[in-house]
């Protein structure tokens, strides 16, 4: 670690690790998070956020799993490496103001329906009640697709194709082929919120298609 006066509030990234450190750790209970997989964060400033390093058990994460990115994904004050992904997580940042939270998980219903799914590029969700989890949706007389996208290991290939849905359409979370989920909102309470909702409505998606099926026989 550098012994220069960091770039931002230190007393901040603190906070804000022990926070992510327990939602993260129930996240990993629920068993979202398997095989070190998974990635967190939370905005910092207007310029850096804090997010989970690379490779780490979701599960037994400690104050230092929490490490400081800037908004191109670049390391501020660590050697750790950030996760793969970071720049899924900064390009939501420098794009909306309000964000300031994002959780990306590998649920078994957020893996499965970005499979089921990936024909079509998207999963229509309407009528359910829990339509309302979503910020600035009161009615669940509403209809919401969630874009299930190719996976890719070029990240800014991905950045891109989130940018122009963004361009296009209200979101609160999107799906990754074959990969997992991710959801964002103002703080962790409301990423949290619409991240379980997500979770939920895939499963009764799932389960509506799995019924039919077996009704079908």
């Amino acid at each position: 670690m550098s012994t220069s006066t960091p770039p931002y509030d230190g007393h901040r990234l603190r906070e804000l690790a022990g926070e992510l450190i327990v939602n993260i750790r129930e996240l990993a209970q629920a068993g979202w998070t398997p095989a070190t997989s998974s990635n967190f964060s939370r905005r910092l400033d207007d310029r850096h956020a804090a997010i989970t390093v690379s490779g780490r058990d979701k599960g037994r994460l400690k104050e230092d799993d929490i490490m400081v990115v800037d908004f191109d994904g670049a390391a501020v004050g660590s050697d750790h490496r950030p996760s793969a992904e970071t720049l899924l997580h900064t390009q939501l940042y420098r794009r909306f103001a309000e964000v300031g939270c994002i959780l990306h998980t590998h649920s078994p219903n957020q893996t499965v329906a970005s499979r089921l799914f990936a024909g079509a590029g998207r999963i229509r969700i309407e009528g359910y009640e829990l339509l309302k989890a979503f910020a600035g949706n009161a009615t669940h007389e509403a209809a919401i697709d969630i874009p299930v996208l190719p996976n890719s290991q070029h990240m800014p290939t991905l950045a891109a194709q989130v940018d122009a849905l963004l361009d296009a359409q209200p979101m609160w979370g999107y799906l990754i082929d074959g990969h997992g989920l991710y959801a964002w909102g103002r703080d962790m309470a409301e990423a949290r919120r619409h991240l379980e909702a997500f979770d939920f409505l895939l499963h009764c998606e799932l389960e509506l298609r799995r019924l039919g099926a077996r009704a079908g026989m």
